[in-house]
């Protein structure tokens, strides 16, 4: 759906308000479709879900208090090339995720830092991966079945558009008559597949999640801070990086059927700087 037809849709479904600023809503994403897979049949250096990372010898299997964490994804960005909205990501390389092995890490507190691990390599030469075996400390229950990945481009929407344009005039009803919409938009319909997604809106289960993307990564815990509110102002400076659902193939379940959620600032982004990466769980 391009943003002219969005834009109609809006209006027919009594949203006016917001067709006018249809393209400010409407955020290009990467689909990411998993398929459980043998894993030999997996090759090494292939985008995947699950199952072992193909790490160069430099990298070190992460560990979060002296214990494993869970392999989560690799990207091969070589992949993504030909979808909408890969521009803004690196051309060529490798994305590796790691996340808290023990599901105790939901990016609430300044200490969750600890929890999650993204590495990034610019340039993968001919052998310079291995797949790695996980390491005897970790627990059956916190690997995942290896899934192959395709992609494809994905058009988002945010969960309540007054939170993308604070001075909307919003009413409760014209959220009802949202939701009604957005459920029935097509990259949302009913969570009837794992929705796992590069970029765009999140599929967020609870609350916005920039905000608290912001907070914890300035160490500050909660809005009675008195930092917080000159801090807030400058929470849509992040984005989505990397969003893995619940997923039975997988053998994923994030809390109780949640998501799991990588978050980058812009600006990281654009640098290529993933160190500063903020993770957050969400669940029902």
């Amino acid at each position: 759906m391009d943003t002219k037809t969005i834009a109609s849709a809006f209006a027919a479904a009594g949203l006016a308000q917001i067709a006018r600023a249809a393209d400010k809503l409407i955020l290009p994403s990467i689909r990411a479709t998993a398929t459980l897979l043998d894993e030999d049949s997996i090759p090494v250096g292939a985008s995947k879900l699950g199952g072992l990372p193909d790490l160069p010898a430099m990298i070190e299997w992460p560990e979060m208090n002296s214990v494993p964490m869970s392999f989560v994804a690799q990207i091969r960005l070589e992949n993504l090339k030909g979808v909408d909205g890969a521009q803004t990501l690196p051309p060529a390389g490798m994305l590796w995720f790691f996340y808290d092995a023990a599901q105790e890490t939901y990016g609430a507190d300044p200490a969750d830092r600890a929890g999650r691990q993204v590495f990034f390599i610019d340039h993968l030469t001919e052998g310079q991966l291995s797949r790695r075996p996980a390491p005897e400390e970790l627990s059956s229950a916190a690997c995942f079945n290896a899934c192959a990945m395709v992609f494809s481009s994905e058009a988002t929407l945010p969960t309540s558009p007054n939170v993308e344009m604070p001075t909307l005039m919003w009413s409760r009803e014209d959220q009802q008559r949202y939701e009604a919409f957005y459920a029935a938009f097509p990259s949302h319909q009913a969570r009837a597949s794992a929705q796992h997604r590069l970029l765009g809106h999140p599929d967020t289960i609870q609350d916005d999640m920039r905000g608290q993307c912001q907070l914890m990564t300035h160490g500050v815990s909660g809005l009675d801070d008195p930092r917080a509110a000159a801090l807030l102002a400058d929470a849509h400076d992040w984005q989505l990086l990397l969003q893995v659902d619940s997923d039975d193939g997988a053998g994923m379940e994030w809390a109780n059927t949640g998501m799991l959620y990588f978050w980058i600032k812009r600006a990281d982004l654009a640098s290529r700087n993933f160190d500063n990466v903020w993770v957050v769980l969400q669940s029902e």
